[in-house]
């Protein structure tokens, strides 16, 4: 049996790494294994939130199908995924990192789960900040970025630079080099017999932006280009959909520079331990017989359209994600697919790569089958607004070809649709221009054959779905010590 080596990013911009075409980032590991194997530069997320596209990777299916619509939402038990048809099959099945699951240990059918988390009650539960907890630490950045009871309390440093600065915790001691050595210690377990199958989820380069030294520094915002897509301002229609986590009227360039230095800064940290990675496995003589596979859940604005992070319209620096598969042998090696391909491709690909039959349920592409791709990818996102006081929830849509794309919200009663050949940054909605008209309604059709649109469907959350392991469930009452801890440690969060 081969082994499978996952790698995961966390909100990785698909153009952030050099063999996708930037000058400026060093990513030479990830580089090297685009070298080896195939680099996918049209492979588009289900959903640009953590939680959905996390559950479709897992599970082959759409949002619509697996009901994980939030951040706080739980994949079911009785649904296949693919480390459980892996499990059954003779492998031993391991994640390693972030899940961003609810409960946080729910049982995603992994032998072994050591968990390091960023949002909700998992970072009160996980492995890695009782580690920290154990050193004294606590990853201050961090926890004021992502708890609202923290970050309502931050200071004037964190909201003028858009928490961008150098984490205060030293390398050894941040999420990405613990990940990457919880890994190391069970890569040596691995054997020549093969059946090993380990998904390695890294925290970064999501939010914050805060290397550790020397990779705060690595790179001189003044040198930095600003990535495509760039606006000298935000425009009214993307302001209305979503003011920003940072307001996106307070973007400047400078503060723009700065950021993306630092958000490359994670990326060339993270870089380095996926090299070490690499490198273990070729001591161990497993490199050739691994199929190794590096993807994000989601992008980044990082600039485009005068925005950062996520949370309005699914345009391609959200919507796109890097994919690149090194195949044992080194299979189609140095090649560049260009076909359309999605998340809900990724499951069945691993599956059929360990030669078990995939499960019929999984309706996804085995994309080491170089000359099949999609004829569209769709992304798609459940919205919550308050409109003159009133809650209004409704489904978006993004359906995405080669050379247009149509973004649909509002239970299709707004859209907006893009010629990508004559404006490939989306600045210019022409759906009401009538040379369109046919292309958006075969777009249209591509949605209909794949929704329903009946009713929204429900957010499935069951806190007490089945776990991993009932000794890591965390009680209310050791949150609240948790919580008592940080609040005791971090600046400017008085108890």
């Amino acid at each position: 049996m081969k082994n499978i080596l996952f790698i995961m990013g966390d909100q990785h911009r698909y153009d952030c790494i050099a063999s996708y075409g930037n000058k400026d980032v060093k990513t030479p590991h990830l580089d090297s294994l685009a070298h080896d194997g195939v680099l996918h530069k049209e492979h588009y997320t289900t959903y640009p939130v953590c939680t959905p596209a996390r559950y479709s990777l897992l599970s082959g299916l759409y949002t619509h199908q697996h009901l994980g619509w939030s951040n706080h939402c739980t994949l079911a038990d009785g649904l296949i995924t693919y480390p459980k048809v892996l499990k059954a099959n003779g492998y031993r099945t391991v994640a390693i990192g972030k899940m961003h699951a609810t409960p946080t240990y729910l049982n995603m059918g992994f032998d072994k789960m050591l968990l390091a988390e960023q949002d909700g009650n998992g970072r009160y539960d996980d492995d890695y900040h009782r580690y920290l907890m154990e050193q004294g630490l606590v990853d201050e950045n961090d926890i004021i970025d992502q708890r609202e009871e923290f970050r309502k309390m931050a200071d004037e440093a964190y909201w003028k630079t858009c928490g961008s600065m150098k984490s205060n915790l030293e390398d050894k001691h941040h999420s990405t080099t613990w990940i990457t050595d919880r890994a190391l210690e069970e890569l040596e377990n691995w054997g020549e017999s093969g059946n090993n199958m380990m998904l390695v989820s890294y925290v970064k380069p999501h939010h914050p932006f805060d290397p550790p030294a020397p990779y705060d520094t690595m790179y001189n915002p003044e040198d930095i280009e600003i990535l495509p897509g760039y606006t000298d301002e935000v425009s009214e229609v993307d302001y209305e959909h979503s003011t920003g986590y940072f307001n996106h009227k307070n973007l400047t360039e400078e503060k723009l520079r700065t950021i993306t230095a630092h958000y490359y800064g994670s990326i060339t940290h993270m870089d380095h331990h996926i090299g070490r990675l690499i490198e273990t496995l070729k001591a161990k003589g497993l490199y050739e017989d691994t199929l190794i596979l590096y993807t994000s859940d989601h992008g980044d604005y990082m600039g485009y359209h005068h925005m950062l992070l996520k949370a309005n319209y699914m345009y391609d620096p959200l919507a796109k994600v890097p994919l690149i598969i090194k195949y044992p042998q080194n299979a189609h090696q140095g090649q560049v697919n260009e076909r359309i391909s999605s998340n809900i491709d990724i499951a069945p690909t691993l599956i059929k790569q360990a030669d078990i039959q995939v499960p019929k349920v999984m309706k996804g592409l085995d994309l080491s089958n170089q000359e099949v791709g999609r004829d569209f990818a769709l992304c798609e996102g459940l919205r919550v607004d308050m409109c003159n006081g009133v809650q209004e929830t409704y489904y978006e849509y993004m359906i995405r070809t080669k050379n247009h794309k149509l973004i649909i919200s509002k239970n299709l009663q707004h859209y907006k649709f893009f010629d990508l050949i004559n404006d490939p940054y989306e600045l210019n909605n022409v759906a009401q221009e009538a040379q369109y008209q046919e292309v958006i309604q075969k777009h249209m059709h591509h949605l209909v054959q794949t929704m329903t649109f009946e009713a929204l469907s429900p957010i499935y959350v069951n806190e007490e779905e089945k776990t991993f392991t009932p000794e890591k469930a965390t009680n209310q009452e050791e949150r609240d010590a948790v919580e008592t801890y940080y609040k005791a440690r971090v600046p400017h969060c008085e108890l």
